[in-house]
């Protein structure tokens, strides 16, 4: 199965008081076992303990074929990052249109330097958004705690 770039957005909510606003959603294309597989592979990508041996034998399976696979110590604990008295939501995005792309920026010698979200700041010298509509914007990501950073 081709996977495409895979995004994990993390978004926190201090002493969450949800009214149906925000809901659960499940879009996938992906059969329940590919599901259950693609999580747990996930899962493990964020901190989270999983039962068996299977994550194991195939780090050790891509290291002996000379892949270099993050160790512990580089791996991401999300669940560290989430303040307590908080809740948090994990969007797991797959972008498989990508795949075609990835693979011609690979076959092109590319590789990916950076990636990250653009501030709203940032979209007002574009005319994207008006200095108003980007402050409000930016100050409502950047509430933190009840105090504006």
């Amino acid at each position: 199965m081709a996977i495409g770039l895979v995004q994990l957005i993390v978004l926190g909510f201090e002493h969450p008081e949800f009214h149906g606003e925000i809901e659960v959603a499940h879009l996938s294309n992906l059969s329940d076992e590919e599901a259950i597989e693609f999580g747990t592979k996930v899962g493990a990508l964020i901190g989270l303990e999983i039962e068996g041996e299977e994550g194991i034998t195939a780090g050790a399976e891509a290291a002996a074929d000379g892949i270099q696979v993050f160790s512990d110590d580089d791996a991401w604990d999300v669940l560290k990052e989430i303040p307590d008295g908080s809740a948090a939501a994990l969007l797991l995005l797959e972008h498989h249109w990508a795949i075609p792309l990835r693979d011609a920026v690979t076959r092109a010698g590319g590789f990916r330097i950076s990636d990250g979200f653009i501030s709203p700041l940032d979209l007002i010298g574009i005319g994207l958004v008006s200095a108003a509509e980007a402050k409000e914007l930016h100050d409502r990501e950047m509430t933190v705690a009840g105090q504006r950073q």
